[in-house]
C-alpha cells in the first residue's frame, strides 16, 4: 500500500512511497499526530543521488519488522534535503553538535514540537563497528521516551538552546582590507596538494569556489604558486576518473587523493561551478584544454540534464542496477568488442584499461599518462593521437548508452538552476556560441514563468507544480544568473528581473540585528530556530551569493542601498573569514570585487547593429577580468539608458561601436579600437 509520500513530487520521497513505514512528508499533520499520540518524531533526511540513503532504505525501511517498530513507537517524517534546505541545515547542525560528524542519510529523533534529542547518520541493520543496529536504536529510544522522559526533554532543551545560539554571529569583525583577502588566499594556496592538486587529502572534493580564489589571487598579485595550484588541480581532475571521459561532466567527489575513483553521482551545482571555473581558467591562460572541458561539461548538461521546458534537472545517481558506478566502468573485453583491434589497443593505453582493473576488477576511464608519451609509443603526433581518440569516443559512448542508466532526479531547483544559468551565460560570451545564449535565455524564461508564483520565487518545480517558498540561496542564485544573462544579451528585462529579486532579498531575508541575511523569509513557517548558514558547502551559501550579486547590481544600477547591505555582511563575517577562509570561497570573490573598484564598461553600438558582431565585446571577454561589469545598448535604446546610469549620455563615435571604460565615476577616453580597449582594461596583448 502506498503511504502518504505518494502525493509528493520529489523523486527521493517517491522512492519511499511503497515502504511499509508510515512516512509523512514534513508538515503540521505529522507533528499534530505526534502531539495527539504523545510519540516522538523520527526524521529521516536524504536525497535521491545518495548511495547510503538507498542502502538504508533497502536494509531498514523496506524491512517489515523495522517498519513495525517505527510505526508503533514514532511518527515518521521523510525529507528531501534539496527541497527543504532549512530543515536539513537546522537538524544537521544538531546532529553535528551531538555526534561531532554529519552526513546523509541523516536520522534525527525529536520531541513532538521539533526539538532534537538524538541523532546520527546511517545505522546498520545489525550491530557493526561499535554501532547498534537500527532496530536496537529504535527500541532504546522508544524506551527512553516512555520511561525517562525528563532526561529526553532536558537533552532536547540543551540542543534547542545550542541551535538558537549558533545562529548569532560570534566572531568579531576583522576589517575589510586587502590584507584579509591576501591572507585568506595565501592560506588556500598553502593547502594545495602539490602532487595531485586539490586541497588536502582523501576524500577530495572539487571546491570550485576556493579554486576560483586561487585564480583571482593570481590575477591580483601575480602569485605564480596560485596559478600553478589551480592548473594542476584542473588538469588532474579533468584527466582523472572523477571526470566522465565519454559523456562529459564531473562526479561528486573522489574517494582517493588522486581523483581516480569517484563517488559516481553527478550534481547540477558541481557541474555549473566547474564549467565556469574551466571557462575562466581558459580566459586566464588561453589554453584550449580548459575550454574543451567546459564545453564538454555543458554539452552533458544540455543532453542529459535539461528538461523540455528549459529547466535543468538536479542530479544523476551513482548506482544503476543496484551497483555503484556500473554504468561507467569497462573491461578490456568490452572495449575490444566495440572497436577495431588497433583502436582498442590505443584506447586501453590512453584510458589505462587493464585486465586487473582499478575499481572492483573493472576500469574507470582516466588519463594518467601525458598524451605526448602515448603518442610517441604509437609513433604518431599528439595531434594525430587526439584525432584518433575523438574518433573512438563516440563508439564507446554509443555502446555505453545501451546500458541501464543511473536514476535521474528530475526536480528543478531554483538555486541550482541559477548557478547553471550563470555558467551558460558566461560561456555564451567567452565562446561566442549562440546555442549557449539560447539555452540560457530559455532557462531564465522558464524560471521566471514557472517558478515565480504570485510574485514570490518558489524553490522546486516538478510535474507542473512549483512548490515551497524560495530560500535566500534561490533568490540570490537566480538573480546572479540573470545579471550574467543581461551581460550576455544586453536585454534589460533580465536586469530588471534581477533587481526585483534583489529588492525581495532585502525585504524578506535581512536581519537588522546581526547584519546578515537569514536563509528563510520573514513569513516562513516557524521552525525550532530560524536558520542562517553563512558557510559555503558544495554549493555557495545564500549570504555569499547575495553579497556578490548586490555588489554587481549596485554598480550597474547605482544602488547604494545594495552596496551598504553587502558591505555590512562582508564586515560582519570578516572575522569568520580570517579564521576559516576555506568556508568562504564565494564571499572572498565578493570581497575581491568590493576592494578592487571594478571596471565599468559601457558598449554603445549604432542602431540596428547586433551585439554579437561587436569586436569590442570580444575584446572584453578575451581575457580573465573578474572585477568588471559590462553594459551595452543600441544608440537609440532609451529604456536601457534610463535603467542603467552607466549607459546614459554616451553616443557612438563616428557611427562606430564605441567603448567607455570607467572606474569610480571617472571615465577614460571613448574608443572604437579593440586593442586600445584592451589597454584601458589592463589586458595584456
Amino acid at each position: 500500500m502506498t503511504n502518504r509520500l505518494g502525493q509528493e513530487t520529489s523523486p527521493y520521497l517517491l522512492q519511499h512511497k511503497d515502504n511499509p513505514v508510515d512516512w509523512y512528508p514534513w508538515g503540521e499533520e505529522a507533528f499534530e499526530k505526534a502531539r495527539g499520540e504523545d510519540k516522538p518524531v523520527l526524521l529521516s533526511v536524504g536525497y535521491s543521488a545518495c548511495h547510503w540513503c538507498h542502502v538504508m532504505e533497502r536494509e531498514s525501511f523496506e524491512d517489515e519488522d523495522t517498519a513495525r517498530l517505527m510505526n508503533e513507537h514514532f511518527v515518521n517524517i521523510k525529507v528531501d534535503r534539496e527541497e527543504r534546505p532549512d530543515v536539513d541545515s537546522i537538524y544537521m547542525s544538531a546532529v553535528q553538535a551531538m555526534t561531532r560528524h554529519g552526513g546523509w542519510p541523516m536520522t534525527v529523533f525529536m520531541t513532538p514540537d521539533g526539538a532534537p534529542f538524538y541523532g546520527g547518520t546511517y545505522f546498520p541493520p545489525v550491530p557493526s563497528r561499535g554501532m547498534p543496529s537500527f532496530k536496537q536504536l529504535l527500541q532504546s529510544l522508544a524506551d527512553a521516551y516512555e520511561n525517562r522522559r525528563d532526561e529526553v526533554l532536558a537533552s532536547a532543551d540543551n540542543v534547542r538552546e545550542y541551535l538558537q545560539a549558533a545562529t548569532s554571529a560570534s566572531v568579531p569583525p576583522a576589517g575589510l582590507t586587502e590584507g584579509l583577502l591576501n591572507d585568506a588566499a595565501s592560506a588556500l594556496v598553502g593547502e594545495v596538494d602539490n602532487r595531485f592538486g586539490g586541497f588536502g587529502g582523501a576524500p577530495k572534493f572539487p571546491q570550485a569556489m576556493n579554486l576560483e580564489i586561487l585564480l583571482r589571487h593570481h590575477k591580483r598579485t601575480g602569485d605564480l604558486a596560485a596559478l600553478s595550484g589551480l592548473e594542476l588541480t584542473c588538469r588532474q581532475m579533468a584527466n582523472g576518473g572523477i571526470y566522465d571521459h565519454l559523456g562529459g561532466g564531473f562526479a561528486r567527489y573522489s574517494v582517493d587523493a588522486y581523483w581516480l575513483v569517484p563517488h559516481f553521482e553527478k550534481m547540477l551545482y558541481d557541474n555549473a561551478q566547474l564549467a565556469r571555473l574551466y571557462l575562466e581558467t581558459y580566459q586566464a591562460t588561453g589554453d584550449a584544454f580548459y575550454r574543451r572541458i567546459a564545453e564538454e561539461t555543458l554539452e552533458y548538461v544540455v543532453r542529459d540534464m535539461t528538461a523540455p521546458e528549459g529547466g535543468f534537472y538536479s542530479a544523476e545517481d551513482a548506482d544503476s542496477e543496484g551497483e555503484e558506478g556500473k554504468f561507467y566502468v569497462w573491461t578490456p573485453a568490452e572495449i575490444e568488442a566495440v572497436l577495431e583491434p588497433d583502436e582498442a589497443r590505443l584506447a586501453m593505453r590512453y584510458w589505462d584499461v587493464t585486465e586487473r582493473g582499478n575499481f572492483e576488477g573493472k576500469n574507470i576511464l582516466n588519463v594518467p599518462r601525458p598524451p605526448e608519451v602515448i603518442a610517441e609509443e604509437f609513433g604518431i603526433s599528439p595531434e594525430e593521437l587526439w584525432e584518433k581518440v575523438q574518433g573512438i569516443r563516440p563508439k564507446l559512448y554509443a555502446k555505453r548508452e545501451e546500458r541501464v542508466r543511473p536514476g535521474r532526479d528530475e526536480k528543478v531547483l531554483a538555486a541550482w538552476n541559477g548557478l547553471m544559468l550563470r555558467a551558460f551565460a558566461l560561456a555564451a560570451r567567452v565562446t561566442g556560441r549562440e546555442d549557449y545564449r539560447r539555452i540560457a535565455v530559455e532557462n531564465a524564461t522558464f524560471l521566471l514563468e514557472k517558478l515565480v508564483v504570485d510574485g514570490r520565487l518558489r524553490r522546486s518545480y516538478k510535474d507542473g507544480r512549483a512548490r515551497f517558498n524560495g530560500y535566500l540561496e534561490d533568490y540570490a542564485c537566480v538573480a546572479d544568473g540573470l545579471v550574467e544573462l543581461y551581460e550576455a544579451t544586453f536585454e534589460t528585462r533580465w536586469l530588471a528581473s534581477a533587481e526585483t529579486l534583489a529588492d525581495a532579498i532585502l525585504e524578506l531575508f535581512w536581519d537588522e540585528e546581526e547584519g546578515v541575511f537569514y536563509d528563510t523569509a520573514a513569513d516562513h513557517e516557524e521552525l525550532v530556530t530560524r536558520p542562517r548558514d553563512v558557510y559555503d558547502s558544495a554549493a555557495p551559501s545564500g549570504n555569499s551569493v547575495a553579497v556578490d550579486v548586490l555588489l554587481r547590481l549596485s554598480v550597474l544600477l547605482d544602488r547604494e542601498d545594495y552596496r551598504s547591505r553587502a558591505e555590512a555582511v562582508l564586515n560582519g563575517l570578516s572575522g569568520a573569514i580570517s579564521r576559516v577562509p576555506g568556508g568562504f570561497g564565494r564571499l572572498l570573490s565578493a570581497l575581491d570585487f568590493y576592494l578592487a573598484t571594478p571596471y565599468e564598461v559601457a558598449l554603445i553600438r549604432p542602431a540596428g547593429t547586433p551585439d554579437t558582431d561587436d569586436t569590442l565585446l570580444h575584446a572584453v571577454y578575451s581575457a580573465y577580468l573578474p572585477n568588471k561589469v559590462v553594459a551595452g545598448r543600441a544608440e537609440d535604446d532609451e529604456e536601457a539608458a534610463r535603467l542603467i546610469p552607466l549607459l546614459a549620455d554616451r553616443p557612438t563615435r563616428g557611427g562606430e561601436p564605441t567603448a567607455y571604460v570607467c572606474v569610480n565615476y571617472a571615465c577614460q577616453y571613448p574608443t572604437t579600437d579593440p586593442e586600445e580597449l584592451k589597454d584601458q582594461l589592463g589586458i595584456a596583448r
